[in-house]
């Protein structure tokens, strides 16, 4: 029997399928593209770990709130920025970014400087509160920002419409939750500057009952006690502040301010001297922090100076003052401060140098005459700068007063200063004028020129007028 032709029943012979080969080779040819690919590096192999590790926003949130328990407020406000480059929509993280960027206009020494990183702080206070509009928080750190914009506000009026903002933030905030302590304690500092101290106090005790371990309740608990003059309670509060945070260089100065005052009220000589040493003391361990932490803060040196010039030492206070102006040789509020050292000190002739830098701004010689009493000689090291003068504000008007003050001793010998004098006494009263202090000081040195005006209409030969100010001493 023949089985061959039965076979078909069983199996069909297959027959060449022209796309399926055309595929398959199709197939070879990419295999053989990515192997020469991966060989020659235009093709990454799969599953290698990417280059550069791509960091979360929290854990940039973690290095900043490192680096403000650390003292470094600068690196913490970057830390916060580039977590929020990465995730813009997190409300917690501006939030946070706004209150380190408040705390951080306390080291800054100009009012502009001030006033802009507090407007930095109160955008990102609004994003946060945009961002999560319920939050407790974001609204309790948006009061606190705008407090201190209105303790940084020129006008009157400006102020007032802060701090009524800011206490309808910190309502809303604990109207959203009744138990948050930064809440409680930030509507407390704002009712300090309602002027309602009473009700400041009440709102602070129940603040430092419950978050007894939060810093900002105890440095605004010692504001409050510093503003009604118990000096001593208000250093404990502020020292139980650097217990929580020992790497905050403004509570160091909060603490040496107050010794100060009670060193300056004290009656008896050896217990002044002691209070005094005590307050010293606070400020250079808030200098040697900032050596640590590398920051260039002249603000522990100004704080030095003035208790030298309280202690009626004011050779000490004029390094100290010095000291503090190296770190910014070219910022006028610096040479301000100096100027008013000088002027404490009787040295009338450099506090006009300092003074004029400070106000009116000053060529780099001036600025040499200023820092060291000399001509610029940058082979001596004595290299000047140039220094742009100071807007009148509530931060810079006492070195208006200082600069006329000053010029108005010199009034009798060179009656030209008459004429700065006037303007700059005019300018202040009509700003300042409902200051009893800005007001007696404008009607002294106006006085003066007044009677030098008189003398020289009644003198028939002229008297000389200088054609600069006069020569500073060695």
């Amino acid at each position: 029997m023949n089985l061959n032709r039965r076979r078909s029943l069983f199996y069909e012979r297959r027959r060449s399928n022209v796309y399926r080969m055309f595929a398959w080779a199709l197939i070879i040819l990419a295999g053989v593209w990515l192997t020469l690919g991966v060989r020659t590096g235009r093709v990454a192999p799969l599953f290698l770990p990417t280059p550069t590790a791509t960091r979360v926003a929290q854990s940039y949130a973690l290095e900043g709130d490192a680096f403000f328990t650390a003292g470094k407020l600068e690196a913490s406000i970057q830390a916060y920025q580039d977590a929020l480059r990465i995730d813009p929509s997190n409300a917690e993280i501006q939030a946070k970014l706004a209150r380190i960027q408040t705390y951080s206009s306390s080291v800054l020494t100009t009012d502009a400087e001030r006033k802009q990183r507090l407007a930095e702080a109160l955008q990102s206070a609004d994003m946060a509160v945009a961002l999560a509009p319920d939050d407790s928080n974001a609204h309790a750190i948006r009061s606190f920002v705008l407090d201190w914009n209105a303790s940084a506000a020129v006008t009157t009026a400006e102020r007032q419409s802060l701090l009524l903002e800011a206490d309808r933030e910190a309502t809303r905030a604990l109207q959203l939750d009744p138990q948050n302590v930064l809440a409680q304690a930030f509507y407390a500092e704002i009712l300090l500057d309602e002027q309602k101290w009473v009700q400041a106090e009440q709102v602070i005790v129940v603040a430092a009952e419950r978050g007894p371990d939060v810093m900002d309740v105890h440095r605004i608990y010692g504001l409050i006690l510093e503003s009604t003059l118990r000096y001593s309670q208000a250093i404990e509060e502020y020292q139980k502040a650097i217990e929580i945070n020992p790497n905050l260089t403004f509570l160091y100065i909060s603490v040496g301010q107050n010794y100060r005052q009670l060193a300056f009220k004290s009656e008896i000589p050896s217990q002044s001297d002691q209070l005094y040493a005590q307050a010293l003391d606070y400020f250079a361990k808030a200098a040697d922090l900032n050596k640590q932490l590398e920051i260039k803060d002249p603000l522990p040196y100004i704080a030095i100076a003035k208790t030298y010039a309280r202690k009626g030492d004011y050779f000490a206070a004029a390094l100290n003052i010095k000291k503090a102006v190296e770190f910014d040789t070219s910022n006028p509020d610096l040479y301000g401060q100096m100027g008013a050292i000088y002027y404490q000190a009787r040295n009338y002739e450099s506090s006009i140098y300092a003074s004029k830098c400070a106000v009116e701004g000053c060529t780099p010689d001036e600025s040499c005459l200023a820092r060291y009493d000399v001509t610029c000689d940058p082979a001596q090291g004595y290299t000047g700068v140039s220094v742009t003068g100071l807007e009148l504000s509530p931060g810079s008007k006492d070195y208006y007063m200082y600069y006329g003050s000053a010029l108005a001793l010199f009034a009798p010998r060179y009656p030209e200063y008459c004429t700065k004098v006037v303007s700059i006494m005019n300018r202040v009263q009509a700003e300042y004028g409902d200051d009893p202090i800005v007001s007696q000081n404008v009607s002294t040195n106006l006085a003066v020129c007044a009677l030098v005006a008189q003398q020289q209409a009644q003198t028939p030969t002229p008297v000389p007028t200088p054609t600069a100010l006069p020569t500073p001493r060695p």
